[in-house]
């Protein structure tokens, strides 16, 4: 038979599942708050409520869900979460003190919150309401964009590549249209949707003349290389960081002071587009969160062709970077894989 703690657990884990899935309807329009839902249970089990964050400004999750219910229903019953409950006045009064006002007897969260100013589960303790924490490695997945905005203060940088089978992005020629099919362009194109920023270097743009269409694009041009005429000035806002307006490291642009430039013109992530120079550079230096990969069923079979990354001098297999790959998935005939960078 299944012990009680672990069935509690199972059940905990459920309901924290069902946060997560609220929370990511909140999807970019939060930024910079973290995704956040809510589920509220009364007394007996029911679900009486739930609540998500809707929007960057809007009240946040638990009381989006507590405020639904106008006989508190949710006195004696339990209250899951996947982020620490407010503690302090933002743009809305504390969460906790709702969640204390309502009498709620058991608060179940996903994660601590990284902000400092929050002290959510001390309060909780401090008023004799139960708080346990569940699947906090899911918890911080989910809003890892939120962590390293606000631990930081730099956006979440995910590099974009497309390869052949043994990781070549061009012939020595430079020749690389088309490396995958025209399904994986347009995912491609819906990707950059979800960005703040697309980031790209000016060999990239030189070699490609590529237009890049988005809201806002940042271009390295540290010797300001490209013509006003290229494609990419065409459509949207763009900022070029140049020699003029960033400083060098080891004679070249420095990046990491480009992003945080960024991060605080309200650029909260970033979708890299280049060639293997850039995102070698950017790999050593630390400055890349994730790598979205696609791979066209295609081997070039030539190392003098151009390889995604390119920036170190490795001698043994313990110093390549390692990942953890979160999702896998056909795109056309190409595949797509997604993985977060580990050490």
């Amino acid at each position: 038979m299944v012990s009680d703690v672990i069935f509690n657990r199972i059940v905990d884990e459920g309901y924290m599942r069902e946060c997560f899935r609220l929370a990511q309807k909140g999807k970019k329009r939060v930024l910079p708050n973290p995704m956040v839902g809510c589920v509220v249970l009364d007394k007996t089990g029911k679900i009486v409520a739930k609540g998500y964050h809707k929007r960057y400004g809007a009240e946040h999750a638990e009381r989006n869900a507590l405020l639904k219910l106008e006989n508190n229903e949710a006195e004696g019953g339990t209250l899951y979460v996947n982020l620490e409950p407010c503690s302090h006045y933002g743009k809305t009064p504390p969460c906790v003190n709702l969640i204390i006002e309502r009498k709620i007897k058991r608060v179940v969260i996903g994660m601590k919150d990284v902000n400092p100013k929050v002290n959510g589960i001390s309060k909780l303790i401090k008023a004799g309401i139960e708080v346990s924490m569940v699947l906090e490695n899911e918890a911080r997945f989910l809003n890892r964009v939120f962590i390293k905005n606000m631990t930081r203060q730099m956006p979440y940088v995910v590099l974009k590549t497309a390869s052949t089978m043994d990781g070549k992005i061009a012939t020595q020629t430079g020749s690389s249209k088309w490396i995958t099919s025209e399904e994986a362009r347009e995912e491609v194109y819906r990707l950059r949707k979800e960005f703040g920023c697309i980031l790209t270097s000016s060999n990239t743009v030189i070699a490609d003349n590529p237009r890049m269409e988005h809201k806002f694009k940042c271009i390295l041009d540290k010797d300001l290389r490209v013509e006003k005429e290229a494609e990419i000035f065409k459509q949207g806002k763009f900022y070029v960081a140049s020699s003029k307006n960033t400083p060098l490291k080891d004679d070249q642009l420095d990046i990491e002071y480009v992003l945080r430039k960024l991060y605080r013109r309200g650029i909260y992530t970033v979708f890299v587009e280049c060639g293997g120079t850039l995102a070698g550079a950017m790999l050593r230096e630390g400055l890349i969160d994730e790598v979205y990969q696609f791979i066209a069923p295609k081997i070039l079979n030539d190392n003098s062709g151009l390889s995604c990354f390119n920036g170190d001098n490795i001698s043994d297999i313990s110093e390549a970077r390692g990942l953890k790959f979160y999702e896998i998935k056909n795109v056309g005939p190409d595949l797509l894989i997604k993985g977060v960078l580990t050490t």
